[in-house]
């Protein structure tokens, strides 16, 4: 599937919004940022500069996120909750604006309240899952 820059821009923003929510950047946060932007075709430089200001960016808008494909919603929901979840120190605010990119993008509550569910026992299990992006990238 063939990702569209803004797609793809939206996609490490949420991340980043995400991480921020609870005003820490774990380590564990920043490895999955880290993956992700690289694959989606970011440069270094770009996302380890935005990741050392992240915390003091007074400018990121957290409004949340409308994606342009259906896939592409549902995979960011799911590796959303993935890094929501990666700290082992869940902040109720990620889940919440997860929950309303959710509904902005047309996603079923259930399937979101499913989701929420699995990736939290996988994260507790200590469960590694391959990213849902990675399923849908060229």
């Amino acid at each position: 599937m063939e990702i569209l820059t803004q797609d793809k821009s939206s996609y490490l923003k949420g991340l980043l919004i995400i991480a921020k929510k609870d005003s820490v950047l774990a380590e564990s946060e920043e490895i999955i940022i880290r993956q992700l932007a690289k694959r989606l075709g970011f440069s270094e430089s770009f996302y380890e500069e935005t990741l050392q200001s992240l915390l003091s960016n007074e400018y990121l808008s957290e409004d949340p996120l409308k994606f342009s494909d259906e896939k592409l919603s549902h995979s960011f929901i799911i590796d959303g909750l993935m890094l929501a979840y990666s700290d082992n120190d869940l902040d109720e605010r990620e889940i919440d604006w997860l929950r309303q990119t959710a509904e902005l993008n047309n996603i079923n509550v259930k399937w979101f309240e499913d989701k929420d569910k699995e990736v939290q026992r996988n994260s507790i299990a200590g469960v590694k899952n391959e990213f849902a992006l990675y399923s849908i990238i060229d």
